[in-house]
């Protein structure tokens, strides 16, 4: 079995493969789609043809709420809006008994069926009109109030009668059903007038005596018309303005008697003005200026002092008189305001209670006045309602169903469709078929979901990878596709028990699985991170890594153990600084076993310790002993799984023959899923493959590599180029030694 080679364009070719094999389920279950197909679009076409044919009439209406055709007096014009509601209660009405018994009767129905269906005995009335009613439906017209009223019958004639008719009887019953509402509603109004009437007449006795013998002087409309309420708020209102006074009066005693004599002075003349003390005060102010002026000239003793110190003596005296008059002043000003105060109190107090007595005493008067006046209100309410319906009634109501058009017999049937059922008979068929071939494609035995994995297996799903993945080192590490290998390698690193293991290889079942392709972006999304990566092509038969790289495979892995060159000349450096790459190189056909020598094992342990990660790329485990050496000398083994490509058999084989040798399997990785269509794995780990954006051109990995390795990469929609295979094979660049 050839080992598989990476490229890619594997995922097309899987996604080819996919589409090939429900391609195949329809040869192969041709036989079962055309007898279902057939068997459908026969039954259809034979029942469409022996069905009686049934013929249609429409009459429509018009359906208003009851109104009348004017608008009344005082009132504006009557507005209809579309109601849902009241169209869907007319539909129940118009389909109900009261309609239908009638349009029965008058139309002799009951004998018309009895006869059609060659009965013995006449129908009753019932059986005729649950007959009727399942031939008559009702459709409305969107938001309008227009209804339609199909009536559908062998006999076009009788299909046009039975749907006037329902028109003629419904509207005739709407007439006729408002008019006797509304006489009744007015007989009971009357009623009630009259029962009011009485009782004003009793009321209005008994506000007359009640007036007259308390002596209310009521001469107005309101029902309050003593004057006690009047002068109480007088009252209150001049108390109001004493209590003020009172205050100002108070406080401006209460801070005058506590000042100084020199600061009475200051404050009197602005607080409580005087004329006289301001004259003396500006007198004394000008005396005592003129004593200091002429103090500069003479002595204590000249007579000119003399004179005026009398002044300023009798000045002084005056101004303390009349300081002493200003404070017995605000002291009367303030008596006087609590005097005012105490009497307009008492006054207020003598109102109030004068005001109660009175209240209390016409009580029973304002009372029944205010039940007349009441009584008055709704007995002219009962009147004006009562008019205003006896006008109503007398108004026409043609407006509440108006027949627009009326039915007419129509010679084409309407039942059976036959163009509409036998191309349902077709549509059915195919879906019938169609589901029937691919419901098999669900009874095999290939993997499809997480569950048959582990289920099968009993070992973990690490990693999804979606279609048309490239090489990481071309798409970038923002590409959706890295984020992928990224949740891989992070349950990769959680799902090894032991920290030192470093040493990887992936495995699978077949060829064509994306083995190369995981180990290689694994290997790169790992040296991204910043890890020290040797990537190892130890599939020595179809080598595929160096082509990606670009690199040469001149010498490589095989050398290095044959002891034809030492390490440092065969790891290769690659675009990503922490990662290099030891490529497979030449195999002699002599040395196929050199995976299994000491030497192998020896460079595996050497690599170990030289770097963080090792990963070795394998051949398919199913077909040649390379891949089960490798998963017994390394510390972590993967398998790759191809989705829906593989029999479930065959993985739970080659995952046997893993445990056979002892190897460590951590873990699955299911390849090639299309996430964009497949819910299952798009609520798996299709959320960030849609948080990036998407690529438009997902085959140009398989076009670029098909181009330049012609058909190696698995997918390749192109032909085999040799000269590009020969390039490929013995590519012309210089070696970059690692060391």
């Amino acid at each position: 079995m050839e080992a598989a080679k990476f490229t890619p364009q594997d995922t097309a070719t899987d996604s080819k493969l996919h589409f090939l094999d429900y391609w195949r389920i329809i040869q192969v279950r041709k036989t079962v789609i055309i007898a279902v197909f057939l068997l459908v679009v026969i039954t259809t076409t034979v029942v469409t043809y022996i069905l009686p044919k049934t013929y249609m009439s429409t009459a429509q209406i018009e359906v208003q709420k009851d109104q009348s055709d004017i608008p009344l007096l005082l009132q504006g014009q009557q507005q209809s809006s579309y109601d849902p509601y009241f169209i869907r209660t007319e539909f129940e009405k118009i389909k109900g008994q009261r309609v239908l018994y009638p349009v029965i009767e008058e139309l002799g129905l009951s004998d018309i069926l009895s006869k059609r269906y060659r009965l013995t005995s006449k129908l009753s009335q019932e059986d005729t009109f649950q007959i009727i009613k399942k031939t008559i439906d009702l459709q409305e017209t969107r938001n309008t109030s227009l209804i339609e009223i199909r009536a559908f019958s062998e006999d076009p004639k009788e299909a046009s009668a039975v749907a006037n008719k329902v028109a003629e009887t419904y509207q005739k019953i709407r007439l006729e059903t408002r008019r006797s509402s509304t006489q009744r509603g007015i007989d009971a109004l009357q009623l009630e007038f009259t029962a009011r009437s009485k009782k004003v007449e009793i009321l209005q006795q008994k506000v007359d005596e009640l007036r007259k013998d308390l002596g209310v002087s009521d001469v107005g409309d309101n029902s309050q018309v003593t004057l006690e309420p009047e002068t109480m708020r007088m009252f209150e209102r001049d108390r109001v303005n004493a209590k003020q006074m009172f205050a100002q009066s108070k406080t401006l005693h209460d801070e005058l008697s506590g000042m100084t004599r020199m600061e009475l002075r200051r404050v009197i003349p602005v607080s409580a003005p005087d004329e006289a003390l301001g004259a003396h005060l500006r007198d004394i102010a000008k005396t005592e200026q003129q004593l200091a002026q002429s103090r500069k000239d003479y002595s204590d003793e000249h007579p000119e002092i003399q004179k005026l110190t009398a002044i300023a003596v009798t000045l002084n005296k005056q101004i303390e008189d009349r300081i002493d008059g200003v404070l017995r002043g605000v002291q009367v000003t303030m008596n006087r305001s609590k005097s005012v105060l105490d009497e307009l109190e008492k006054a207020v107090s003598d109102a109030k209670k004068q005001d109660g007595i009175k209240m209390e005493n016409y009580r029973p008067y304002f009372s029944a006045k205010r039940d007349l006046e009441t009584e008055h209100k709704i007995r002219e309410t009962i009147f004006l309602r009562i008019l205003q319906e006896t006008v109503d009634d007398k108004i026409p109501k043609n407006g509440m169903v108006d027949i627009v058009n009326r039915a007419k017999p129509d010679e084409r049937a309407v039942r059976p469709n036959v163009p509409l059922n036998i191309a349902l008979g077709v549509i059915f068929g195919l879906v019938i078929g169609f589901g029937l071939a691919f419901f098999i494609e669900y009874l095999d035995t290939s993997v499809k979901t997480i569950d048959d994995v582990e289920r099968a297996l009993h070992t973990a799903v690490l990693g999804v990878i979606p279609q048309n993945v490239g090489s990481l080192l071309e798409e970038g590490p923002d590409s959706p596709h890295a984020e992928a290998y990224r949740v891989l390698r992070t349950n990769m690193l959680f799902g090894r028990k032991d920290p030192k293991a470093n040493s990887v290889t992936i495995v699978s079942g077949g060829a064509g699985e994306g083995k190369s392709t995981t180990i290689f972006n694994l290997a790169v999304v790992f040296a991204q991170n910043g890890s020290r990566v040797l990537l190892v092509d130890s599939d020595l038969r179809r080598p595929s890594l160096h082509k990606i790289f670009n690199l040469s495979n001149s010498i490589g892995l095989t050398n290095y153990l044959l002891r034809q060159n030492t390490l440092e000349e065969v790891v290769q450096r690659t675009a990503v600084p922490t990662l290099d790459f030891l490529p497979s190189g030449k195999l002699p056909s002599s040395s196929l076993g050199v995976l299994s020598s000491a030497q192998m094992r020896e460079f595996i342990k050497h690599s170990k310790e030289r770097y963080d990660f090792v990963f070795f790329d394998s051949p398919p485990i199913m077909g040649v002993s390379d891949a089960s050496i490798l998963c017994s000398e390394v510390d972590i083994s993967l398998m790759v799984i191809q989705y829906r490509k593989y029999p479930e058999v065959m993985t739970v084989r080659a995952k046997q023959m893993v445990d056979k040798v002892g190897g460590n399997l951590i873990g699955v990785v299911l390849n090639n899923i299309n996430i964009s269509q497949d819910s299952y794995y798009y609520y798996y780990s299709g959320y960030y493959y849609d948080y990036y954006s998407k690529h438009d051109d997902g085959d140009k990995y398989g076009d670029k590599y098909g181009d330049k390795y012609g058909d190696s990469y698995e997918g390749s929609s192109k032909k085999r180029d040799p000269k590009k295979v020969k390039d490929a094979a013995e590519p012309k660049v210089e070696i970059k030694q690692k060391f």
